[in-house]
């Protein structure tokens, strides 16, 4: 077992807002009631949530550089969210870099796509295909999307930009998944919360580890080991070590990378708990692969341009 990793860390995943802006549509009470999500009650996330937030969250965990993953803006204002990023404060090197959302079926998602990519901060895109049987805890609209041509065209578009595609899915896309990624070969797929395993059941959690297995088979798909704690909210570091392991398993350290998802990981964990089972897990393995994980990675996966030692290379 190696010392548990000391190094400098990058995290790809997580988000940033301010509810006086009115630009989060899920972030608002609906009827004054606290409804439910896939992840259960979100009302401690219902506060702005700015850079010093994130900085006081991560204190003493050596992150060096964030990569902003959108946020959820309203369908009318997308644009707004990457402008707004630029605008913060970049000390600390939070949001170096921007995952942007744009709708892939919309009529003018060319045009959308092509004003993000002109950002050299924005290396790729989201565009959330999750979808659940109970509205409340589905993200996307409609059902299928990744298999819907006029959604396919614009990532058609964002692949000759050379952009990164975040890819959030339940288990039971996995099959609609393995065959996106084999027809955009030359587009790298990221994805996001380990696939999201939010069926705990034998049956669910035995289909996200078959599932997640046949994904990985394509070079194209990497993953960010993040958030498990939302779906696994009375978790232990026992509870979550398989599953961190079933992925390195899969992915293996160059092709996976730690996230916090903070602050929504937060509704169940401290950012201090999520790292040290991160650093727990990850003793198992030599200096190198655990380099991978908090670190490379994520710089190469995100254009992040950071020296080994955590300095901006620019």
């Amino acid at each position: 077992m190696s010392p548990r990793y000391a190094g400098p860390v990058i995290d790809p995943h997580h988000h940033l807002w301010d509810l006086s802006l009115d630009r989060h549509p899920w972030l608002r009470r609906k009827n004054g009631a606290d409804e439910e999500m896939v992840f259960g009650s979100i009302e401690p996330i219902r506060r702005n949530y700015d850079a010093k937030d994130y900085l006081a969250d991560a204190r003493g965990q050596n992150i060096v550089a964030t990569v902003h993953v959108e946020a959820g803006w309203s369908q009318a204002h997308l644009a707004e969210e990457t402008a707004w990023l630029d605008t913060l404060d970049k000390a600390g090197g939070v949001a170096r870099r921007y995952i942007a959302r744009v709708p892939l079926d919309s009529p003018d998602a060319a045009s959308r796509i092509e004003a993000e990519a002109a950002n050299a901060r924005v290396v790729g895109l989201r565009d959330i295909v999750s979808w659940h049987l109970e509205p409340a805890k589905s993200f996307a609209k409609t059902k299928g999307l990744m298999q819907d041509d006029r959604w396919r065209l614009g990532l058609r578009h964002a692949e000759r930009l050379g952009l990164v595609f975040d890819l959030m899915l339940f288990p039971w896309q996995f099959d609609e998944a393995v065959r996106l990624v084999a027809d955009f070969p030359n587009m790298m797929f990221v994805v996001n919360h380990c696939g999201s395993p939010a069926d705990r059941s034998l049956e669910g959690m035995t289909a996200w580890r078959d599932g997640l297995r046949e994904l990985s088979r394509a070079d194209n798909v990497r993953i960010k080991i993040s958030d498990l704690v939302a779906y696994d909210p009375q978790w232990t570091l026992e509870s979550l070590r398989p599953v961190i392991v079933h992925c390195l398993e899969c992915f293996g350290t160059r092709r996976a990378m730690f996230a916090s998802d903070f602050p929504v990981a937060g509704l169940h964990a401290s950012f201090d708990e999520v790292y040290d089972v991160f650093r727990t897990v990850a003793a198992a393995l030599s200096n190198e692969e655990q380099g991978d994980l908090f670190f490379t990675t994520a710089n190469l996966t995100y254009r992040l341009g950071l020296e080994p030692d955590g300095t901006s290379g620019d």
